[in-house]
Parts: C-alpha cells; structure tokens; sequence
C-alpha cells in the first residue's frame, strides 16, 4: 500500500510538468512553422501585410487525427504587438484554440499549418473577448501569397483577420470563415502554472514568456520589429 501511495504521489507530481513540456513543444513547432512560412522564397506571407497586423495567430499540424465528430479542433498560440496602438515589441504567447467543421473538408487527411494575421485592434480585441466565430464576429479573407502580392485589394484592406494554409508543401491563402477562435485556458494554466486567459496574457502582462517562445518572437522581431499603419 505504501508502494501504491508513494507511485501515485509521483504520477500526480508528474503530470503537470509532462503537461507544460506538451505546451512547450507546441509553442516550439509554431516558432519553426512561422519561420518556415515567413521565409518562404517568393511565395510567403506578404511582409507589409505584416509589418501592419496587430496579432499573429499559429496552428501547427492540425491533423485529421484530431477531429471531433461533427467538427475539427486546432491548438496553437497567439503572440500580439504590446504597447500603445501596438507599437511595443511581441507579447509572451498565449496558448489559443481553432473550432470548427468549415475547413476540415479542405485539409483532408494532410496535417495542415494555419497562419491567421489580425489586422487591426477591433480585430485583436475581438479575438481576445470571446469565442469569435470567423466571418461572423471579425471579418476574414484568405490572404494573398507572395512577397510582392498586392496588399491593396478592398476585400484584404477591409478584413480583420488574414488567413492561410500550408499542406504538403503547398501554401496558400484560405477562408476559415464559419470557424471559431477562443482562449485556450486549459492550456494556459498547464503553460503558465496558474489560471490566465489569452487576454490576460498577451493585453495584461501577466506573465513573461517562455524560454521555448524564443525562436518564435526573434523571427517575429527580424522580419517585422515594428508595428505600421
């Protein structure tokens, strides 16, 4: 019996450690799924579209694997610009969830990487609320591809998030509308040891971030230290 208590003693000491490694490792694979898309030769992201995004959103290897009936369940993080109208160097991430059957049918059975750009406050502040659904609460585009793509179409210039897709080598913009984004807050406290929500983090600096955010917010820094208009 002794044996048992102390076994279990260890198992319920254990599991929040193997439980922040998890959101460790997740913030890890988004740093090197951002750097990959943001470097891509020719065909990545558009860099003014994010020298002006106020937030940048990561959802590393959805797979099919991880469906739900009825719907599909992304996780990734959330990193934001700090300061007065965002002019401050990125936020400690946040660790955020991506709801929803409307894009299930186009990944397939590839994991998929998602890149969603917020592109203005409301946009941020409505991300951080609530459960948003996409296209319903903020509005959305699939974004254009390339570095020298325009950024000056109307529907790109009046969306509040941006979004693309990267499967199987093949990166694109993609609409997620009909989808929900929401705090992770699970996920979170197994991160940050202490009940937080996405908003906290990133708005309230509530915490600083992780040494497995560093190769996530030193891309970000390189290639868009700061915020324009």
């Amino acid at each position: 019996m002794k044996k048992m208590a102390v076994l279990s003693m260890c198992l319920m000491l254990a599991a929040p450690v193997v439980a922040q490694q998890k959101e460790n490792d997740r913030i890890k694979e988004s740093g090197l799924v951002l750097k990959d898309i943001i470097e891509m030769p020719d065909k990545g992201i558009p860099h003014d579209l994010l020298d002006k995004s106020s937030c940048v959103i990561v959802f590393p290897s959805v797979k099919k694997a991880a469906f739900v009936v009825g719907g599909s369940y992304g996780r990734g993080i959330i990193t934001c610009r700090t300061g007065k109208n965002y002019s401050g160097p990125w936020s400690a991430p946040a660790m955020f969830a991506l709801e929803g059957a409307s894009f299930g049918f186009q990944i397939g059975g590839q994991a998929t990487d998602f890149v969603l750009l917020v592109m203005n406050d409301k946009g941020a502040r409505s991300v951080m609320s609530s459960k948003v659904k996409i296209g319903a609460d903020a509005s959305a585009a699939a974004g254009p591809v390339g570095r020298n793509a325009s950024a000056e179409t109307d529907i790109v210039m009046k969306a509040e998030i941006l979004s693309w897709s990267r499967a199987q080598g093949l990166f694109a913009g993609i609409s997620l509308s009909g989808s929900t984004l929401r705090s992770d807050d699970g996920a979170n406290k197994s991160l940050y040891g202490k009940d937080l929500t996405a908003q906290q983090i990133v708005f309230g600096h509530a915490v600083k971030a992780p040494a497995s955010a560093r190769g996530l917010l030193a891309e970000l820094t390189k290639i868009t230290p700061h915020h324009k208009e």
